[in-house]
């Protein structure tokens, strides 16, 4: 009787750990998720800036301008789920290197110091970014292994745990850039 107990008792001290252990990975993803976002509104927060001080000095950008503006406002009305908002940021970063490129073709922009100060932050936006991404991708990854491994996996599906999707790179992004094609264009 006694030995029954001791096997129902640590049974049950496990079952707290494991679970315990899941719901701090799974609020560690939500954590990291939040640290992309909150860099996604810096990098929100700069456009406007920079569309400003690109506008005083082109005339021939002017669509891709509007769409930059376009894809900002869909991203900051709330009211979107994560996933919408990877994919309006995979549609402005495209956007974004488009016009980073064309501005090549600005001498006098690219001497200005509001300017250059603005792409120095974005730069800096962008790795930030990338890093906070990386760091999602970990914290998903430790996640799923939890509730996807032996003995996790026997009792995640009962705790109504389920996998999380990693951030991927769109296949337009892992090709290899040209810098013939960049800059003829």
């Amino acid at each position: 009787m006694i030995i029954a107990l001791i096997i129902i008792g640590v049974i049950f001290l496990f079952g707290i750990f494991f679970y315990n252990s899941l719901i701090g990975k799974k609020n560690q993803v939500t954590n990291a998720f939040s640290a992309i976002d909150v860099m996604l509104k810096k990098r929100f927060d700069l456009i406007p800036n920079l569309v400003e001080v690109v506008k005083q000095y082109t005339t021939y950008e002017q669509g891709t301008l509007t769409k930059i503006v376009e894809l900002r406002a869909k991203a900051t009305s709330g009211n979107i789920t994560p996933s919408e908002k990877a994919q309006l940021d995979s549609e402005l970063s495209s956007s974004m290197k488009g016009l980073m490129v064309n501005i090549e073709n600005y001498p006098d922009l690219k001497a200005n110091t509001n300017f250059i100060n603005l792409q120095t932050t974005w730069t800096e936006s962008e790795e930030q970014i990338a890093a906070a991404r990386r760091t999602y991708n970990a914290s998903v990854t430790d996640y799923n292994n939890a509730i996807m491994m032996f003995p996790g996996s026997l009792f995640a599906g009962m705790l109504n745990f389920q996998p999380t999707p990693v951030l991927e790179t769109a296949a337009e992004e892992r090709k290899n850039i040209s810098a013939k094609d960049l800059f003829n264009n």
